[in-house]
């Protein structure tokens, strides 16, 4: 399954966006300033006139978004993920949302991806902030195939959803062949001892990393790519709570209101499981590069691998029942 190619996450969002363009001519695309960053420059140049910067105002184009959906059209509109969520939210809440309209609003740069942007351009809350508006879809591509997949589904969905982009350049997991779907995880490795559910392009290659130095040391770690938060697999989660007992999460983003809490909730209230949550824990982020950040965070194989033999401990020494 593993592939040891790394393209561009930004280069498939903007071929894949050119794909659809050219099949369907309600597709058209939405920027605030950041067309080089984001890749689309490709699309401009093929679709000039389905393609609209609206300058650095994040929460005219989401505005700008929900009319031209109301119009008929299927826009996808971009920024980094701080402005993405926290600067437009209440206009997606509302125009997009409330209002029933088909946007699908694209943060990019989530977590500690923004690397040298910094603190106030690092979002560890956005898909935490996305999770609490009624019917949004919120989900994360963790490979090129995955994130072409997934937003041709995004298209295909009737409704709002909010795509976690991470822009730079990632390995390819999947065969070209794979099927996605929203809402529904995908069994990376299969295992009986503790799963690791993980979204997004760094915490899925570093719980793989785990995953084959847990195996090394006698221990059977299921590795699920849960790429979409919201809604979370109830059913594939619950299943592996059952199967293996022990479960730990892995998000680039705050531990509240994200993939942990997803997967705690959905425990608490079907299989009550022993558990572990890695990932941002109440703090802001800050400048460095990404194996900076990842250590800094404890975002690295090394915790997940160290968290999982924890976890096996406590569940061997507890009477804890599933």
């Amino acid at each position: 399954m593993n592939n040891n190619n790394n393209i561009e996450m930004r280069a498939v969002y903007a071929q894949t966006l050119i794909k659809l363009a050219e099949e369907d001519d309600r597709i058209v695309l939405l920027e605030a300033d950041l067309m080089k960053a984001t890749g689309t420059t490709v699309f401009k140049n093929k679709f000039p006139d389905r393609i609209f910067n609206v300058g650095v105002a994040e929460a005219n184009m989401v505005g700008i978004a929900a009319g031209l959906s109301a119009g008929g059209k299927i826009p996808f509109a971009a920024s980094f993920g701080c402005f993405a969520s926290r600067r437009a939210y209440d206009q997606f809440f509302i125009s997009a949302n409330y209002a029933q309209q088909n946007v699908k609003l694209v943060g990019t740069d989530p977590g500690i991806s923004a690397a040298f942007n910094g603190g106030t351009h690092m979002p560890f809350e956005d898909a935490g902030i996305m999770r609490n508006i009624p019917k949004l879809v919120v989900f994360e591509p963790c490979d090129p195939v995955s994130l072409g997949k997934l937003i041709i589904q995004s298209a295909k969905h009737k409704g709002s959803t909010y795509m976690r982009l991470h822009r730079k350049a990632a390995r390819v997991l999947y065969p070209e062949n794979e099927e996605f779907e929203l809402g529904k995880g995908k069994v990376l490795v299969d295992g009986t001892d503790v799963t690791i559910i993980a979204t997004g392009v760094i915490m899925v290659n570093e719980a793989l990393a785990a995953q084959e130095q847990l195996e090394k040391e006698g221990i059977s770690a299921a590795v699920i790519d849960m790429h979409t938060i919201k809604p979370i697999d109830t059913e594939l989660v619950s299943r592996y709570a059952k199967k293996t007992g022990a479960i730990i999460t892995c998000e680039n983003h705050q531990v509240i209101n994200g993939l942990g809490s997803a997967v705690a909730e959905t425990l608490s209230e079907n299989n009550p499981t022993l558990m572990k949550r890695i990932g941002i824990n109440d703090e802001f982020g800050e400048v460095g590069t990404q194996d900076y950040l990842q250590e800094r965070f404890l975002l690295t194989a090394e915790n997940i691998t160290n968290s999982a033999k924890e976890l096996l401990n406590k569940k061997k020494a507890s009477s804890f029942k599933i």
